[in-house]
């Protein structure tokens, strides 16, 4: 026991790293240190002599024994981290199909006649790209490298089953790989609609009626066919996007041969009484200052409270026709009249008020037309369609043709804009003389007192199914 309390002591007076591994602060206390030691303590006592003079002598070793140091390594060495082993590590999620799509567009680079999935609104739709121009450098994010250079693209696409007017210019992000089965299953998917008997309303016949047929408006002569087919190849790509006019702004739907210079920022201001078209905003408000028309450069005609009709003559008013026919062949497909306006006059419906005459459509006519023609183009622009004007023009145009005692039809192709307003008013005519005479009339008989055209009664009479023959 004696020795026991001689060891100790010293051991107390000398703290050395291997005889005190485990104190946490330097000022602990010498009983704190020999309880937290019990087995360095036990094992110095057991190889001590009764003197003390030994003890001191191994109390502080030069290197620590490996029975001391088994104790300290806990402390001394960190706790190593947790990991996973390689073969416990979570899998990469798979890309779905519309990723994986998304990817590859992001890669690749379109080529004029590819068909590719674009976005139509809040929808993607089937598309083929029509043309194609670079955008310029881009930054280093989003660059494309071809051949060794930076380059960017934006595309001109036509949607699938759609009319022209929809055509549009979509940058690379609004492009993605169509799926390879797209195209087919849409086609198939169309004939087995056709093949499998449905029952549908009234307006569902009309509709699909009205997508079927394409035979009254066809090009029967292959000359005219292929100057309509060569007119679609140079026209194919619309140069002007937008079209500010009496203070609305108008998407545009085809091209139209504007000059050049005029057509480089896609967007034209036009005069909305004079129709002189301009390419900054500030020229046309310079314009308004000394612009003094303010209705249509001709004799009206008709008014009826608000509405009043205009007739032009092509051959007195050239300057204003000429920009009459530039500025409708943003809406007209098949319009072909630019600059021979002399042969034509121009009937043009406007709304009146405080300000002036503003044109809201119009229609031309020839002067002397070979196939008794009584309407050459007709156009309601955009901001005033829906609203009953087409088919006022149209009543307009045969009545016309009652003052001038001759049966009168429209120039054909229609488009399809103009076809559905003409099968509208054909119906809505042909069944008010058969309600109104109740009882079988022959086809020139109903031409006789309507001034529709044979032919036109017959094509209407057929899609109605109220056609007899004996």
């Amino acid at each position: 026991m004696s020795a026991q309390t001689t060891i100790t002591t010293p051991a107390a007076q000398v703290p050395s790293p291997a005889a005190v591994p485990h104190a946490s602060s330097a000022s602990a206390t010498p009983s704190q240190t020999a309880s937290a030691t019990p087995t360095a303590q036990t094992m110095v006592t057991a190889s001590t002599s009764k003197t003390a003079a030994p003890v001191q002598q191994h109390a502080v070793p030069s290197r620590p024994s490996p029975q001391c140091q088994a104790p300290q390594q806990p402390n001394k060495s960190p706790v190593p981290a947790p990991s996973l082993p390689p073969a416990q590590k979570q899998p990469a999620p798979q890309d779905s199909d519309d990723a994986k799509r998304v990817q590859a567009s992001r890669q690749k680079e379109w080529k004029v006649g590819d068909r590719v999935s674009g976005k139509c609104g809040d929808i993607s739709r089937l598309c083929e790209i029509v043309s194609r121009r670079e955008i310029g450098d881009v930054s280093n994010e989003d660059e494309k490298v071809v051949e060794g250079k930076s380059r960017r693209f934006e595309y001109y696409v036509h949607f699938v089953d759609c009319n022209r007017r929809m055509d549009r210019w979509l940058q690379e992000n609004e492009l993605q790989e169509a799926p390879k089965d797209e195209a087919k299953s849409s086609a198939a998917d169309a004939s087995a609609k056709k093949c499998r008997p449905q029952r549908r309303t009234r307006r569902g016949k009309r509709k699909l009626q009205e997508s079927e047929e394409d035979g009254h408006e066809s090009i029967a002569d292959p000359t005219l066919a292929k100057l309509e087919k060569d007119h679609e190849e140079i026209t194919k790509v619309k140069n002007v996007d937008t079209v500010f006019m009496g203070g609305y702004e108008i998407d545009c739907w085809y091209f139209s041969p504007y000059p050049e210079e005029c057509t480089k920022n896609k967007q034209l201001y036009i005069c909305e009484f004079c129709l002189k078209y301009m390419r900054k905003r500030s020229t046309l408000i310079k314009h308004k200052s000394k612009c003094f028309l303010r209705h249509p450069p001709g004799n009206e005609i008709y008014r009826d409270k608000n509405l009043s009709m205009f007739e032009v003559d092509g051959a007195k008013n050239k300057v204003y026709c000429q920009c009459l026919c530039l500025l409708s062949k943003l809406f007209l497909d098949h319009k072909t009249l630019y600059f021979d306006v002399a042969p034509f006059l121009f009937y043009i419906l406007c709304e009146a008020d405080e300000t002036g005459f503003h044109m809201v459509g119009y229609f031309s006519k020839e002067k002397a037309s070979s196939q008794n023609n009584n309407l050459a183009c007709i156009l309601t622009f955009p901001p005033f369609q829906r609203k009953g004007y087409g088919k006022f023009l149209i009543a307009f145009s045969y009545e016309l043709s009652k003052l001038e005692g001759k049966i009168g039809s429209p120039e054909k192709p229609l488009s399809d804009l103009g076809r559905l307003s003409y099968r509208s008013y054909w119906t809505r005519v042909l069944l008010g003389v058969l309600s109104e005479h109740r009882r079988p009339l022959s086809v020139d008989e109903i031409s006789q007192i309507t001034f529709i055209k044979e032919e036109d009664i017959v094509y209407t009479l057929q899609n109605l199914k109220m056609l007899r023959y004996w």
